[in-house]
């Protein structure tokens, strides 16, 4: 995740303590500062939508080996007991589970900072408050285009409508929201409406996420953009953002799923602003670019340990057999142990860019995708032969 705000800007935000510092990019056996990673948990498969880029391959089935209540609080036992630092309630829907509030409680009352992704369509005025009455810290809602073209991507008639409600019942009553955006060809044209509306509802954050191929994402491979067209997106989110800034907005803006990005807004400072590019520098070497199977892992409903919420292919193992710690520092598994150490194992392009410390290979789960090899290039590094020299 890189914080575009942080980067031009200096604005700091929550998060931006464990983005940047200097154990960030640390890689000892999975754990930061004394800590475990940040766990994003899909609690459930089950979905009210059916969105074209489902990496978790949701539907409205309900997968008969998702963990029971009991077995929940257990496995936040577990993460308590690591010093994990957040947990993020993700799906399929969330909100779905008629257990998630009682979990939710479960994990503020064990000293986990809770964060929500949804796609916001059960969100009422009244569901909102339950959600700012438990402490929960951020809620992130997706959506991938305006009107007609967002519920066309996730597959149900007016659920942007209703996501934009679910925005507006956090926004009235204070509780922490912002927006998910998944760039892709179906909605790459519609970015600088995407900027009009946040300002336009006042909406504090957005995240930019590129697409990764897997799950149903993986049938989208043909549909993501260009790289020319990556290197415009990015153009017009650093412009936005000195915008925002520039008139006291305060917005926060972040990329995610591409650390070339962080190198992209440093060599184009290089040019404008060389003494805020050395200033980049030293946050995104801090940072160390894609931290997945150290500095943050994801967990399925059915207890199943993944390097990521993306890399769903590689079992770690699973928490109703062993506790998370043991499973997150046990490095006889070879994708988790080169995760820790992969600059040796990294191929291609990766292996001799001169920006590697930065960017740490980007995101293996594409690699693999296109070229069948965990340790290849991302395919969607978009800066040039030059450029990485």
């Amino acid at each position: 995740m890189i914080s575009v705000s942080r980067l031009l800007c200096g604005a700091k935000f929550f998060g931006d303590s464990l983005r940047y510092k200097a154990d960030s990019g640390a890689q000892q056996h999975g754990t930061t500062a004394g800590h475990g990673p940040v766990v994003v948990w899909n609690m459930t498969r089950t979905c009210n939508l059916r969105c074209l880029h489902c990496y978790a391959g949701s539907d409205e089935r309900v997968d008969p080996e998702q963990l029971t209540t009991k077995e929940a609080k257990k496995f936040i036992d577990s993460l308590a007991d690591f010093k994990v630092p957040v947990i993020l309630f993700s799906g399929g829907e969330p909100l779905i589970r008629e257990d998630f509030f009682n979990l939710a409680e479960y994990a503020r009352g064990k000293g986990i900072r809770a964060t929500l992704s949804t796609n916001g369509t059960l969100i009422t005025r009244d569901v909102a408050k339950d959600i700012k009455s438990l402490g929960i810290s951020y809620v992130g809602i997706s959506l991938d285009g305006i009107g007609a073209d967002n519920d066309r991507f996730r597959g149900r008639k007016g659920a942007f409508d209703a996501a934009l409600e679910g925005i507006r019942a956090c926004r009235a009553i204070d509780q922490r929201v912002g927006l998910r955006f998944t760039i892709n060809r179906h909605n790459y044209h519609q970015m600088t409406d995407i900027f009009k509306l946040i300002e336009a509802e006042d909406i504090p954050r957005i995240c930019f996420y590129h697409l990764v191929y897997s799950g149903r994402g993986s049938q989208m491979r043909n549909e993501d953009i260009t790289h020319a067209e990556t290197r415009a997106a990015m153009d017009l989110i650093i412009e936005k953002t000195m915008d925002f800034h520039q008139r006291g907005l305060g917005k926060e803006i972040l990329t995610v799923d591409n650390h070339a990005d962080g190198v992209y807004i440093y060599l184009s400072l290089l040019k404008s602003d060389p003494q805020r590019a050395e200033r980049v520098r030293e946050l995104l070497l801090m940072n160390g670019g894609n931290r997945s199977g150290v500095a943050i892992g994801a967990v399925d409903w059915a207890g199943n340990v993944n390097p990521d919420q993306f890399t769903r292919n590689h079992l770690l193992g699973n928490i109703r057999e062993r506790a998370f710690a043991e499973i997150w520092q046990d490095t006889d598994h070879p994708i988790l142990r080169g995760l820790k150490d992969r600059k040796p194992l990294l191929t291609g392009r990766c292996a001799s860019c001169h920006w590697l410390a930065m960017c740490n290979g980007n995101f293996r789960a594409r690699a693999e995708a296109v070229y069948d090899d965990f340790w290849a290039s991302d395919p969607a590094c978009y800066l040039t032969d030059e450029e990485i020299r």
